[in-house]
């Protein structure tokens, strides 16, 4: 990436790596449990920035309000959440892959981080390299995909979906966008069933989801958090878990595969990354302040609400999800030539 030296490193991430070893060796002699003067005197000594690359009020924006909340006390500095959208979440994601290992800017971010190098153009300012300019610090919550109809449609699983859509009038599938998980998630839908649904893309999930609950489209991909309100209301049918195993969510609802179609799921995850370079001990003490605030019972309850599981983990738990997402995703999107808008 530009400003880079011929190392690998960006200037001042030398001075960087030298003041979190310093960080890791106060960490190592306080067991990781450093009294809160010492911690004054460490990090955080002054505000720390949650970068969203999405607008206010998403699916990532609550997850950063309340990490927010929960760091800023413990860490008695503020933690400020800052919403850069634009440019498909390159503009946001380009902040913090620019930005100093130092652990005071940070990128509150959903598993498109894994996908969208593969749909979004170079040329549009996503050069990033998901695995190597940045760093894994905690995967945060999950929430399971899910197909649904209006009622209208007249159809309460996918099975039935695709016996209709064989012989009745041509269907329409509405997501968030080309190249979006939801897009995805119907091309694979459409593959395994032998379907030709229509893929119906509007800019944002909020839009979809307006037209799929007036019934001007049938169909929408949405996760369960979005879709929760209006499953209880009755004014969206779950047809179909699109992931590999059922929810303990909505654990009645069965599977894409345990309807006939196998291999027809896509994750839904929240994670935050810091840049590459990142002092280990700094990353680890990151992930265990994280993880302590998401066992606080509120913010358990806090996702219950919001139809997500609190996931959590060592770091290794997010980089692996983050690999393991960037190459089933690449491969997906070469083999149906998806782009973004």
């Amino acid at each position: 990436m530009d400003g880079k030296r011929k190392d690998g490193m960006r200037p001042g991430r030398r001075a960087g790596l030298r003041a979190g070893a310093g960080l890791a060796a106060c960490w190592l002699a306080g067991g990781g449990l450093l009294p809160r003067p010492a911690l004054a005197q460490g990090f955080p000594a002054r505000p720390v920035t949650l970068v969203v690359p999405f607008p206010p009020g998403g699916g990532v924006d609550p997850i950063a309000r309340l990490l927010s909340e929960k760091l800023g006390k413990a860490w008695g500095q503020p933690v400020v959440v800052s919403n850069r959208p634009g440019g498909g979440s390159s503009i946001g994601t380009g902040i913090v892959a620019r930005a100093e290992p130092d652990g005071y800017t940070l990128l509150v971010t959903a598993n498109t981080f894994a996908m969208a190098p593969h749909v979004l153009p170079r040329n549009l300012g996503y050069s990033f390299d998901v695995q190597r300019d940045f760093t894994p610090i905690a995967m945060i919550s999950s929430t399971p995909m899910l197909l649904l109809a209006h009622p209208g449609l007249g159809v309460k699983n996918a099975r039935e979906l695709a016996e209709l859509a064989r012989t009745g009038p041509p269907l329409a599938y509405a997501t968030s966008g080309n190249g979006s998980p939801m897009h995805i998630a119907g091309e694979l839908f459409n593959r395994a069933a032998g379907l030709s649904l229509l893929h119906s893309p509007y800019r944002g999930v909020g839009p979809a989801l307006d037209d799929a609950l007036g019934g001007q489209v049938k169909l929408i991909y949405l996760g369960y958090g979005g879709a929760k309100p209006y499953i209880e209301t009755g004014r969206l049918v779950p047809l179909a878990v699109v992931d590999q195993r059922r929810s303990r969510l909505i654990p009645d609802l069965p599977t894409m595969a345990e309807q006939g179609f196998p291999g027809v799921f896509v994750d839904i995850w929240f994670g935050v990354y810091g840049p590459a370079g990142m002092a280990p001990a700094l990353a680890d003490r990151l992930n265990a302040r994280i993880n302590a605030a998401l066992r606080e019972p509120d913010a358990v309850e806090h996702f219950k609400q919001r139809g997500e599981l609190v996931v959590g983990g060592p770091r290794d738990v997010l980089a692996k999800a983050t690999r393991d997402d960037y190459e089933r995703y690449g491969e997906i999107v070469k083999r149906f030539k998806i782009q973004a808008d």
